[in-house]
C-alpha cells in the first residue's frame, strides 16, 4: 500500500490501527517506532529513489525510534541512516553514551547496531535511508556518537542542512529519477562533514534567553485569571526548569511572583476604570484576575497606584500610567539590542534587554474599553440543555470593538476577552472585513464598526491585519501585510479546556447587523468581491482580462424565505489608504473605498434572487503553534472553513490544542455557494448566539470524538466531514508552511483527505469494517467542493443521517 505513498496522516486511521500504520512507514527506513500510552499522531511524506534509498519527512508527536529488529538480516553493510531534526528536541543513546539533540542537528547511524532515539517533543524531521554508502558507514562505525553528529552552524554542515531542508520542502514533488543526483550530493556533503569535524563555537545565550522570556510572559498573560498559577505550572508548560525560569526574571530585575502580581494589578486597574464593568463589584473584578483575597488585593492596589480600588473606580486618573496600544510599540520603546558601546557593562545591557521584554508584554495586555457584558438570564424553557433543577447557563454578550477583535490571524498568545464555563451561552457580534467596500452603508454611524475600521493619517485603531511582520517589511502593504484578512471576535477562554478535549460550538441563532446610517437605517448589506485570488481570475473572457469587481447586496431577512438582491457593482480602482500606501488590487483588508474613484453600475443581476443562508466562515480554536497564524488557510483547529452548513442549528466540533481552547468567530456570510469560486461570499456582518460545550477527553474514551483531530460538523440531517489538501499544513510543510500551502494544495489531495476522514468516521462511529465503509462511501455519501480560494483547498463529505436511522452515537448526543 505504501510503495507509492506521497503523504499520510495518522488521523485518517482509527486509533487501534495507527501504530501498525506507523510501523509500516518506519520500516521503510529500517526503523521501529514505539511510545508509552496512545499511538503517535502526525504526518509523513515518503519517496524512494531509483537507487532504493528512501526519504521520509515526519511531523509527529513524541516517540522513540530504534533499529528495526530485522536490520541484521536486511541491511547489506552499505546502508546508512540519516536523521535531520528540523524542529524539536530529544536525545540519542548508544553504548551507554547519551547525547542531547535539538533543532538543526544531523546525526548518522549504522542500522545494524543497537541505539535509541528519544524525541521528547513534537518534532519535524527528515529521515534518509542511504543505500550504497559504504564509505560513510565506515566513518560512522569508527566514530563516537558525538562525532557522528554533524555541526551545522556554518561551513559545510550549514550547506548540508540547507540541502536537507530543501529536500524536505519539495519531497512531495520529487520522483524516483530526480532523487539520485540529490542523493549523491548529500552523500558527498556528509563525507566532508564527517572527515573534517568543525570546531565548536561559543554560544551567546542572551538571545536564546530573551526568546524564552517572551514565551514565558505570553504564557503568564494567558493565565492571569488562574488563582492557582504557580511558577512550576509555567515551567512545565514551557518545558523549562523552575530554576532557569526564576533566573530569567532575576536577570530582568524582578521575580516571577512580582511580575505575576503586577500584571494582575494592571488588569484590575483597567477593569476599575472601565465603565462597562461598573455592574461588577470590586471583589468580583479582583477574583477575575486571580486574586484570592479581596483585602490583600486592596492593600496591594493601594501600594501600587496610590489610591484604594474604591477611590480609583470613583475617579480614575485622566492618564493612568501609559495608554496601552495594539500592535508594535513606539520606536522609543522597542528593545535595544544594538552592539554594546565602548565602556558599556554587558551585564547591565542584558538586564535592560530583559526588562524591555517585560515592559513589552505589559503593553501587550490590552484593556477592554467595550468589555463583554453579562446578559439577562435565559428562561429555563429556552435553555438548550440540562434537566430541570440544574443551574441555568450564564449568558454573555460580546460587542465588537477594537479591543475585542483580532484581525487576520490566530494565536495562542492572544489574551482572552472573556472566560466562560462549559454550557454557557454567548451572543457575539462579528464584522465583515469587506464593510469598507461601502463605508456609508456598513460602517458609518455604527460605533462598534467605526471603532474597528477607524483609520486616519494619524491612527489606525487595529494596526495588525494579518500574520505578517508589523513593519510591513515584505510587501509594504501595512502592518501584518494582509497575510490573513478576517476580523475575528474573541478569543473566549473555556474553563477546564485542555489539549485532547473537544469543544462543541452550538450555533443557536444568527441575525444580520443592521446599518446605522440615517439613510439606510435598519437595512442590512453585504459585499462580494470577485478578486485576484478567485478561481476565475486567469480565465476571463472579456476585457479587461485582469479585473476585480465588487458587488454590493442588500439582505432582506424579513421575507420568507429571506433573500439578497444586488444593488450595484464597481470595478476596483487603485485606492490609497490613509497612510499613503497605494493598493492597485484588493491586497490589504479594510482599505476604505473612495466613492469618487469608482463608477457604480446599478441594475446588475436584476432578475436574480439569492437565497440567504447565514453562516460563519471562520469558527476556530487557537492553534498549538506559537506565533501568528494566517487566518485564510483552514486547518485542524477549524478557522476559515467556509462551509455554509455552519449556520443556525448546526454543531461544530473542534479539537482543543491549548488550555482554555480560545474560541474565536468571524468571516460572517449572508450566503455562499460551495466553492466560493470568485474569492468571497456575500460578506455581511452578523451577530451569532452560541453555546460552548466542552467534551473532556476522559469522558470520550472509546468514542469517535476521542480521536477527533479535525473539524467535524453536524446538522439536523447530516454529518459533514471536512477534507483539506493538508490536514495540518503547519506540521506537514514546516517553517515556510504559511507561504507553501498556497503553492502546494490540490483538489486531489483534499479529496483524498475527505475520503480518509469519512472512512475513519464510519469505522469508528458506526462500527463498519473498512470494506463496508468503502462501499457505503461510494453509493451513499456525497462529496462537494467546499472552497477553492483559501490556500488549503477544501472538499467535504456529506453523510445523511437517514442512512443510519437507529444511530445514537456520541456526536449526536447531548452531553451530560
Amino acid at each position: 500500500m505504501l510503495n507509492d505513498l506521497r503523504r499520510f496522516s495518522s488521523s485518517a486511521f482509527p486509533e487501534e490501527l495507527r501504530q501498525s500504520a506507523w510501523d509500516e512507514v518506519f520500516q521503510r527506513v529500517r526503523l521501529a517506532s514505539s511510545l508509552a500510552g496512545q499511538p503517535a499522531d502526525g504526518h509523513v511524506a515518503l519517496c524512494s529513489s531509483a537507487l532504493d534509498s528512501v526519504f521520509l519527512q515526519v511531523s509527529a508527536s513524541p516517540q522513540v525510534l530504534s533499529p528495526h529488529p530485522d536490520n541484521a538480516r536486511l541491511c547489506q553493510g552499505s546502508t546508512v541512516l540519516v536523521l535531520a531534526l528540523l524542529s524539536g528536541s530529544g536525545a540519542l543513546e548508544e553504548g551507554g553514551q547519551r547525547v542531547a539533540i535539538g533543532t538543526g542537528d544531523i546525526v548518522l547511524f549504522d542500522p545494524a547496531q543497537a541505539w535509541r532515539i528519544e524525541l521528547d517533543s513534537d518534532f519535524r524531521a527528515l529521515l534518509v535511508k542511504l543505500e550504497s554508502a559504504s564509505f560513510i558507514l565506515r566513518l560512522v562505525r569508527t566514530g563516537s556518537q558525538e562525532l557522528n553528529r554533524i555541526a551545522t552552524r556554518n561551513g559545510v554542515g550549514a550547506v548540508c542542512l540547507n540541502l536537507i531542508q530543501s529536500i524536505a520542502d519539495e519531497l512531495a514533488h520529487l520522483d524516483r529519477d530526480q532523487l539520485p543526483p540529490l542523493e549523491a550530493t548529500l552523500t558527498e556533503l556528509l563525507v566532508a562533514c564527517l572527515s573534517y569535524r568543525e570546531r565548536s563555537q561559543p554560544e551567546d545565550s542572551t538571545s536564546v534567553q530573551l526568546a524564552h522570556l517572551r514565551r514565558v510572559c505570553r504564557s503568564i498573560e494567558a493565565r492571569l485569571g488562574d488563582a492557582e498559577l504557580q511558577v512550576e505550572d509555567v515551567a512545565r508548560l514551557e518545558g523549562l526548569s523552575v530554576r532557569y525560569l526564576q533566573k530569567l526574571f532575576k536577570t530582568g530585575a524582578t521575580t516571577f511572583g512580582e511580575y505575576l502580581r503586577n500584571r494582575r494589578l494592571e488588569r484590575c486597574r483597567l477593569d476599575l476604570a472601565n465603565p462597562g464593568l461598573a455592574h461588577f463589584s470590586i471583589s468580583e473584578l479582583c477574583f477575575r484576575w486571580g486574586f484570592g483575597d479581596a483585602a490583600n488585593f486592596s492593600r496591594a492596589f493601594s501600594a501600587q497606584f496610590g489610591l484604594s480600588p474604591r477611590a480609583y473606580r470613583a475617579e480614575p486618573p485622566k492618564n493612568p500610567h501609559e495608554t496601552l496600544q495594539r500592535g508594535r510599540p513606539p520606536q522609543s520603546q522597542r528593545l535595544n539590542l544594538a552592539p554594546p558601546r565602548p565602556g558599556d557593562d554587558p551585564g547591565e545591557r542584558q538586564r535592560r534587554a530583559f526588562q524591555g521584554v517585560l515592559d513589552d508584554h505589559a503593553r501587550y495586555a490590552l484593556s477592554l474599553a467595550l468589555a463583554p457584558k453579562r446578559a439577562a438570564a435565559v428562561a429555563e424553557k429556552d435553555s438548550p440543555g440540562g434537566p430541570a433543577g440544574e443551574a441555568l447557563p450564564n449568558h454573555y454578550y460580546i460587542p465588537v470593538s477594537e479591543k475585542t477583535v483580532h484581525w487576520g490571524y490566530f494565536s495562542r498568545s492572544i489574551a482572552p476577552v472573556l472566560t466562560v464555563n462549559s454550557g454557557d451561552i454567548l451572543t457575539i457580534e462579528t464584522l465583515t472585513q469587506h464593510a469598507s467596500d461601502d463605508c456609508e452603508r456598513m460602517i458609518e454611524g455604527d460605533p462598534g464598526a467605526e471603532s474597528v475600521f477607524h483609520w486616519s493619517a494619524e491612527k489606525k485603531n487595529v494596526e495588525r491585519r494579518g500574520a505578517g511582520p508589523m513593519d510591513a517589511s515584505i510587501l509594504g502593504r501595512g502592518a501584518g501585510e494582509g497575510f490573513g484578512v478576517h476580523i475575528c471576535t474573541g478569543p473566549v477562554h473555556v474553563r477546564g479546556a485542555e489539549p485532547g478535549d473537544v469543544l462543541e460550538i452550538r450555533i443557536l441563532d444568527i441575525l444580520p447587523r443592521p446599518s446605522r446610517h440615517p439613510q439606510h437605517q435598519g437595512r442590512s448589506f453585504g459585499s462580494n468581491a470577485a478578486a485576484w485570488w478567485g478561481f476565475h481570475y486567469d480565465d476571463l473572457l472579456t476585457e479587461p482580462k485582469k479585473r476585480e469587481v465588487v458587488t454590493v447586496y442588500e439582505i432582506d431577512a424579513r421575507t420568507h424565505p429571506p433573500h439578497a438582491k444586488a444593488l450595484y457593482n464597481f470595478r476596483w480602482t487603485p485606492q490609497t489608504d490613509p497612510f499613503g500606501v497605494r493598493h492597485a488590487t484588493i491586497d490589504y483588508p479594510g482599505v476604505p473605498v473612495d466613492p469618487a474613484t469608482i463608477e457604480r453600475q446599478y441594475g446588475v443581476l436584476a432578475k436574480a434572487v439569492v437565497p440567504v443562508r447565514p453562516h460563519f466562515g471562520v469558527l476556530a480554536v487557537a492553534p498549538k503553534e506559537f506565533g501568528p497564524v494566517d487566518s485564510i488557510p483552514p486547518s485542524y483547529f477549524g478557522g476559515n472553513l467556509d462551509n455554509w452548513r455552519a449556520g443556525k442549528g448546526a454543531k461544530v466540533f473542534l479539537p482543543v490544542s491549548v488550555d482554555g481552547a480560545l474560541f474565536s468567530v468571524g468571516d460572517p456570510h449572508a450566503s455562499q455557494g460551495d466553492s466560493e469560486l470568485c474569492g468571497t461570499a456575500i460578506e455581511c456582518s452578523l451577530t451569532g448566539v452560541f453555546q460552548l460545550v466542552l467534551h473532556k477527553k476522559v469522558q470520550m474514551a472509546g468514542s469517535f470524538l476521542a480521536e477527533l483531530s479535525y473539524p467535524f460538523l453536524e446538522t439536523a440531517e447530516e454529518w459533514v466531514l471536512q477534507g483539506l489538501s493538508f490536514a495540518n499544513y503547519q506540521a506537514e510543510l514546516g517553517p515556510n508552511a504559511q507561504t507553501q500551502v498556497y503553492k502546494e494544495s490540490s483538489m486531489e489531495a483534499a479529496m483524498r483527505d475527505a475520503f480518509r476522514k469519512t472512512r475513519h468516521y464510519l469505522m469508528k462511529a458506526h462500527g463498519l469494517t473498512e470494506d463496508e465503509a468503502i462501499s457505503l462511501i461510494s453509493v451513499a455519501v456525497d462529496f462537494g467542493v467546499t472552497q477553492v480560494v483559501d490556500g488549503n483547498l477544501g472538499v467535504h463529505a456529506i453523510i445523511r443521517k437517514a442512512i443510519f436511522p437507529d444511530y445514537d452515537g456520541a456526536p449526536d448526543r447531548s452531553p451530560p
